[in-house]
């Protein structure tokens, strides 16, 4: 097995973890406490690559523009994702939907990065998109969910068996 295989298991693994920790933490808590948890957990891992891996910080600055960017980005989708679970929006909906973001990069880097997709590539990208439609098709709901206007610190609806009124203080 080649080692990127490898690595690509792990993050679909961890990846798929990811996302049932996030629904079952906004079940407790706010989108916004939620997400500080979710980044102080990145604090521990840099620290160990800073010890672990020599670093080599001479980077250009349009380097570091992207990685912050791309870190900022990824902030704010992950913020956007824990909003999608507290207010009332199932783990087995929201998450396929988020999972279609290699959607969105792949037109981008044909509009931006000039690539070109092959049939069987086109092909992948039609059958995701509409793999993820059929997994997060819901019947409408009767119900107005309440939050705030934004998803955020919202009250989320009762989506598991055991909700009470001390699962959401």
């Amino acid at each position: 097995m080649p080692i990127w295989l490898l690595y690509a298991l792990l993050a679909l693994s961890f990846w798929g973890f990811t996302g049932l920790t996030q629904k079952l933490s906004t079940n407790h808590v706010s989108a916004e406490l939620s997400f500080i948890a979710y980044s102080v957990a990145f604090i521990p891992i840099a620290a160990i690559i800073l010890w672990w891996q020599p670093l080599d910080w001479n980077i250009p600055a349009r380097g570091w523009l992207l990685a912050v960017l791309g870190g900022t980005l990824s902030g704010f989708a992950v913020l956007s994702s824990f909003a999608a679970y507290r207010s009332g929006g199932k783990a087995s909906v929201v998450t396929p939907l988020i999972a279609l973001f290699p959607v969105v990069t792949v037109v981008l880097a044909v509009v931006i990065l000039g690539e070109r997709l092959a049939l069987r590539e086109i092909i992948g990208v039609i059958t995701a998109v509409v793999a993820a439609v059929a997994l997060s098709y819901e019947k409408p709901s009767h119900s107005i969910p309440s939050t705030d206007g934004h998803g955020l610190n919202s009250t989320p609806q009762a989506t598991h068996s055991n909700a009470n009124s001390s699962d959401h203080e």
